[in-house]
């Protein structure tokens, strides 16, 4: 039990069949993310009902989290071309004829995105390699000029850094995707292109609605509006994922690992977990071996007490999915153990916020030098809180329901038991001797009683 830094995987192509998936869950898994942009909703099906066979099978709690779209915006299409020159400085209109477009102008098809624009945003187009300026609006107009890029494309995505758009963050794709997904039971839903507290509620109202499985919801930090507004969505989130790919096009690049920091501070204060994501080994989607600035990259996250590291291409297109896992299985365990022997603010007892009632766990444990923490957890809520105190010794829950030590599988140092029997006879011990502890004191957590005893 030396990797408290968990691993979330996005499973795809070239790791749905069952032999590369079990062998992936075995090398470390902890969730597994279904994107919802590829793939219909009984394909998605599919997958999650093999992953429900695979963890009982190895008799290990595995997570499911499904990534729903969200509003992603595109251009629409060129008349004789599939892509035109641009040259710097140059005027371009985005307007709503669907007509396709020339030289000079192509449809917008976002009504709401039209209504949302003012002089003075920006337009960033295909990851950014395009940017225009807004130099005028109208009802069924948008007049730019272009600042950067050499040509633009059909159908290409863009991002709007400075706008925020008038708009659900559910299409009617997602509620497609959520009617259906729900149907499954997830253990978690990641929500896409998150701006403000309103659409966290938004999609927690949508599932509420429809079933009383309790599912939690992360919002996905991909827009500069969602990180000034961390704290507020965070507080009505359930976790937090910093998505990287598209918050490096939104912001200024170098400043994603001091706003990534920052997350992480912010949601440990609200006692939220923290996915880390995005081309974390991705030079793995095409080569055996990472890169020593991606080896970093996962360390770092260990180092920071992020809850999960995530995988995207590197396993779903990826040459080798299973070797992926087993390379950040490696770099995580080996930083975990470096943090846990040095430590630093992060994880000494005087830098937890007194108000919360966590710390006086973290500091039963650290004082007493305890081997472990155990928690009987009728849900995720206290286990979450002390693991958001990033203890350096393991938590281990003891659950009587699946659903729940399937949602602590992708928390920090948290290992989930299922078991009624230990559940009923809160029998710490043997909880605590499943994950190796054989000796030395635990700190036991029951409701609200907490107590001391020592392991024989």
């Amino acid at each position: 039990m030396n990797r408290f830094t968990k691993i979330t995987a996005s499973i795809g192509p070239k790791c749905e069949d069952k032999e590369t998936l079990t062998k992936m869950i075995a090398a470390g898994v902890n969730m597994c993310r279904l994107n919802f942009s590829h793939d219909t909703g009984d394909v998605q099906g599919r997958k999650i009902d093999l992953i429900r066979e695979i963890s009982a099978e190895l008799n290990t709690p595995v997570a499911v989290m499904i990534d729903i779209q969200g509003p992603k915006h595109r251009i629409g299409n060129f008349e004789t071309e599939d892509k035109y020159p641009l040259t710097i400085g140059q005027k371009f209109t985005f307007d709503s004829d669907p007509t396709p477009g020339n030289s000079s102008r192509v449809q917008l098809p976002d009504a709401d995105v039209m209504k949302s624009l003012r002089v003075g945003d920006r337009i960033l187009l295909n990851d950014g390699k395009i940017e225009m300026v807004v130099d005028s609006v109208a009802p069924d107009k948008i007049e730019t000029t272009v600042v950067r890029g050499t040509e633009i494309w059909s159908r290409r995505g863009f991002n709007l850094p400075d706008t925020e758009i008038a708009t659900s963050v559910l299409t009617a794709k997602d509620r497609a995707d959520l009617d259906y997904a729900i149907t499954k039971n997830p253990d978690w839903v990641a929500i896409s292109f998150v701006q403000k507290p309103e659409d966290v509620l938004e999609v927690r109202d949508f599932i509420t609605a429809r079933t009383s499985h309790p599912i939690k919801i992360i919002a996905k930090i991909e827009r500069p509006n969602a990180v000034a507004r961390i704290t507020e969505i965070a507080s009505v989130a359930d976790g937090i994922m910093i998505a990287r790919g598209d918050l490096a096009v939104e912001v200024p690049f170098e400043e994603v690992p001091a706003i990534s920091r920052h997350i992480i501070r912010e949601c440990r204060k609200m006692n939220k977990p923290v996915i880390m994501a995005t081309q974390m080994l991705g030079t793995m989607v095409n080569s055996e071996f990472p890169t020593r600035a991606e080896i970093t990259d996962v360390a770092n996250t260990a180092y920071l007490r992020a809850d999960s590291t995530m995988t995207s291409e590197e396993t779903t297109i990826g040459i080798n999915p299973v070797n992926v896992i087993n390379t950040m299985d490696k770099i995580l365990s080996y930083a975990d153990g470096d943090a846990i022997a040095n430590p630093y603010d992060w994880s000494r007892v005087e830098n937890i916020p007194e108000n919360d009632w966590s710390r006086s766990v973290a500091s039963m444990a650290y004082l007493n030098r305890a081997s472990a923490i155990v928690v009987f957890a009728r849900d995720a809520s206290a286990t979450m809180q002390i693991s958001c105190r990033k203890p350096d010794i393991p938590i281990v829950a003891v659950c009587n329901e699946q659903v729940i030590a399937n949602q602590l599988c992708m928390l920090r140092g948290v290992f989930p038991v299922y078991s009624n029997e230990l559940f009923a006879q809160r029998d710490a011990f043997n909880a605590a001797r499943k994950f190796g502890v054989t000796a030395g004191k635990l700190v036991i957590v029951d409701e609200e009683k907490i107590s001391l005893r020592t392991l024989d």
